[in-house]
């Protein structure tokens, strides 16, 4: 029998179920609100980020404004007509091809070679069983502390033994060790699960092949954030050219440059920013290209200690 009201169909009407589970942010649906903590910190954040910047987009754009507008108060953060002469005049004075190609070469070679050396080293510390192994990280480590002025003279006199003083090969061959890649790369080998050795080893590989087809791949994020900082230390590094390099033709930009402020004494500083803008947009794009390796190896190493 039935009666004169209809019954509505189960679909037609949403349940208390389907409600609560349908996740926010669904059209139909409120979405949360941040909080103003968290609007608060972005704000900081940002104003800190400003801070930060303002620097360098004051020396990029100092870099192309015309020399008697390059100093106004209040400073000009775009410039009115930019002009690539204060760039020409750097190329005028000072060699900064030669200087820009003895740079890359030194900074290259240091990253690669300081890179596979790090990797070795760090694999036996990290893999090797062997008698006096804590011991001999823990001089290594000791090395740290040791300042680089101190470390100068014997350096010195090793390349001048080898013949070696006012070449490239003086710049980048102590680089090759570099002590914190060999630590953070140990310590990076650390986590990854020895079972992945044991089982490469079962199918027969070797100590080189576990490292190269396996560490190495898994490593990717560490290896990306030691290439910037060594390449990084090493484009920028002013006190080993100063003390090996005495030729114009052999010196890197850093030492170049301190080259054109001497020479330009008197002279527009427009110039000078042109060549520090020349020197720093190399490391800054490579920054900005391994810029989500090198946070995915801090986070990692944060995650896994």
């Amino acid at each position: 029998m039935t009666t004169g009201a209809s019954i509505p169909h189960a679909a037609d009407a949403p349940t208390a179920a389907s409600s609560s589970s349908s996740p926010a942010g669904r059209p139909g649906w409120p979405r949360r609100r941040p909080r103003p903590g968290a609007i608060l910190l972005n704000i900081g954040l940002l104003v800190f980020a400003a801070i930060m910047a303002a620097p360098l987009v004051w020396l990029i754009s100092t870099s192309f404004t015309d020399p008697a507008e390059a100093f106004q108060i209040p400073p000009n953060w775009l410039p009115k007509q930019p002009t690539l002469a204060n760039a020409a005049s750097v190329g005028e004075l000072i060699p900064f091809g030669q200087m820009a190609l003895n740079s890359l070469i030194v900074a290259v070679v240091t990253t690669g070679g300081s890179l596979i050396v790090s990797v070795l080293a760090a694999y036996a510390f990290s893999r090797f069983r062997f008698r006096g192994r804590s011991s001999a990280f823990m001089v290594m480590l000791s090395a740290m502390m040791v300042p680089a002025q101190l470390l100068i003279i014997p350096v010195f006199i090793l390349m001048r033994s080898l013949g070696l003083v006012d070449t490239l090969v003086a710049l980048w061959l102590p680089g090759l060790i570099h002590v914190f890649s060999i630590f953070f790369l140990r310590q990076y080998f650390n986590s990854i699960p020895r079972d992945l050795d044991e089982a490469a080893i079962i199918d027969g590989a070797g100590h080189l092949w576990i490292l190269f087809r396996m560490l190495v791949p898994l490593s990717g994020p560490a290896l990306s954030a030691l290439a910037i900082l060594v390449f990084e230390a090493s484009w920028n590094n002013y006190f080993a050219p100063l003390i090996f390099i005495s030729t114009p033709e052999n010196m890197t930009l850093p030492l170049g440059l301190v080259t054109l402020q001497d020479a330009q004494a008197g002279a527009a500083p427009a110039t000078l920013f042109a060549a520090m803008t020349m020197i720093v947009v190399p490391v800054l794009i490579i920054f900005l290209i391994f810029q989500r390796q090198f946070v995915a190896s801090i986070a990692t190493a944060g995650l896994k200690g």
